[in-house]
């Protein structure tokens, strides 16, 4: 069972709310709605998250992603459409039952830093807990750890104001860790860190995923970070979600020309993997030379200097050094844009045709 799901989503502001749905329901257009009066903010939103995801969604200014998060957590109430969480829905919860879901199970990381200025770095990260009335010792201790998970060890007895951008948004990551929620949502968290920090704040989730595997869904406008972020991606355009899928199937098969548009200037050698670019062997053995090798995790980035130094394709092997695909030299070079590169001859290998035993 998913660990959250999205079923047919729609918030739309104004007048006439549910007549407005209909009308989008028998396709009337975003624009003619708003000439009317009513403002569609979500239209037809439907996915799941599955548990330990990071799940991602992006799109520019007004495109609905923030609306569509505050339904997730019952924030907003969607005009039409459920929300699922752990098989519960939170569309038909009363209100304190819906408080105690958000203040136990759900927990949630802002772009600014909603950080009390009054109180500590401990204090602030022990917030979440101390709202579920977590007796002060557990919560303080709870709190410690998670600070110290961030990489916050020995601030705790620091002001908010003597921290930096980024310390101060691991404090509100830290908040988030210790009640322990089973779900994070994260809404342009990074957003309003300079490039560094906020590149050493993706770092700093990766790490922590690969150990807590929580379940996040991660709001952005940046593509580059939806791509080095998300399991799965979903891209929004006025409302809708134009495309769903990895990062890899965004980039080498986007839904649309908007789509297309938008992931142009994509850093695709550091997004696309061996596993996307290898083809199968044409015999068991192939490229079982001794030759250098790579995993389907290698990034073309790091994949395309092995393909130099290794005169056939270079064989992907798993964790346990069964070969599962080959990549040629030509493949990488067409899925980064480059057609023309020329495959390195080499008289004391076999050459691309041998090694695979076409």
């Amino acid at each position: 069972m998913p660990s959250l799901q999205a079923d047919h989503l729609y918030k739309v502001f104004g007048r006439r709310p549910l007549d407005a749905v209909h009308e989008l329901q028998q396709g009337a257009e975003r624009a003619a709605l708003r000439d009317g009066g009513s403002t569609p903010a979500v239209i037809d939103a439907s996915f799941t998250v599955e548990e330990g995801e990071i799940f991602v969604i992006m799109g520019l200014s007004g495109s609905g992603k923030s609306t569509l998060l505050r339904m997730l957590n019952g924030l907003l109430e969607p005009t039409c459409g459920r929300v699922l969480f752990g098989g519960q829905d939170l569309t038909a919860l009363a209100p304190s039952e819906l408080r105690r879901v958000r203040s136990h199970q759900i927990s949630m990381v802002f772009q600014h830093f909603a950080l009390f200025p009054h109180h500590g770095v401990l204090e602030n990260a022990a917030y979440g807990l101390e709202v579920q009335g977590v007796p002060r010792e557990e919560r303080l201790r709870r709190a410690t750890e998670a600070l110290h998970l961030v990489g916050l060890k020995g601030w705790e007895k620091s002001w908010p104001d003597e921290l930096s951008g980024g310390m101060q948004q691991r404090v509100g990551l830290a908040r988030a860790l210790a009640t322990d929620a089973e779900l994070l949502l994260m809404d342009e968290s990074f957003s309003a860190l300079d490039p560094l920090i906020r590149r050493d704040m993706q770092d700093q989730l990766l790490e922590l995923q690969r150990s807590l595997h929580k379940t996040i869904v991660f709001i952005t406008h940046d593509l580059n970070e939806a791509m080095r972020l998300g399991d799965r991606i979903a891209v929004m355009r006025d409302g809708r979600i134009v495309q769903l899928g990895t990062a890899e199937q965004i980039l080498v098969e986007p839904a649309n020309d908007y789509v297309a548009s938008f992931i142009q200037d994509v850093d695709r050698s550091r997004v696309l993997t061996a596993a996307s670019a290898m083809v199968p062997p044409h015999r068991p053995d192939a490229a079982g030379c001794g030759c250098e090798t790579v995993t389907p995790n290698t990034t073309l980035a790091e994949l395309l200097p092995v393909t130099a130094r290794v005169p056939h394709p270079v064989a992907v092997r798993d964790d346990g050094d069964r070969l599962l695909g080959v990549v040629p030299r030509q493949r990488v070079l067409t899925l980064l844009g480059d057609h023309d590169g020329p495959q390195t001859p080499c008289d004391a290998r076999p050459t691309e045709k041998e090694a695979t035993g076409a």
